[in-house]
């Protein structure tokens, strides 16, 4: 088992930065793909960023230039980098883990961004 927690979520206006980070325990040593996902109320969770324990990255649209998602494989931490944010930035941040393939096999507790306009 793998337990994702995440920390540095909160209230931000417009324009701000927030950080995020995501430390990874238990057995890890099978992890490949680390990444952000996001919750907005009365939608779907989408993908944010992920990123390979190789450094390969991949980033939403609505992201890219915006945020920044890194790893620090020696500490099993995974960060994002959030700046210029929008209101439509808002919602409950999850950290992912995934072993093989796409979809995520781990999941943390998630953590709230709100961006005020």
């Amino acid at each position: 088992q793998v337990q994702l927690v995440e920390s540095g979520g909160g209230l931000v206006q417009a324009g701000g930065s927030l950080n995020l980070s995501c430390a990874a325990s238990g057995i890890i040593f099978g992890i490949n793909a680390m990444g952000w996902y996001r919750q907005a109320p009365g939608k779907q969770r989408e993908l944010v960023a992920t990123i390979t324990r190789g450094g390969s990255t991949n980033y939403a649209d609505s992201v890219k230039g915006r945020f920044t998602v890194s790893r620090n494989n020696a500490k099993s931490t995974l960060l994002l980098q959030m700046n210029s944010l929008k209101p439509e930035d808002t919602g409950v941040y999850y950290c992912s883990a995934t072993k093989v393939g796409f979809s995520p096999d781990y999941w943390g507790q998630g953590t709230q961004v709100t961006v005020s306009s």
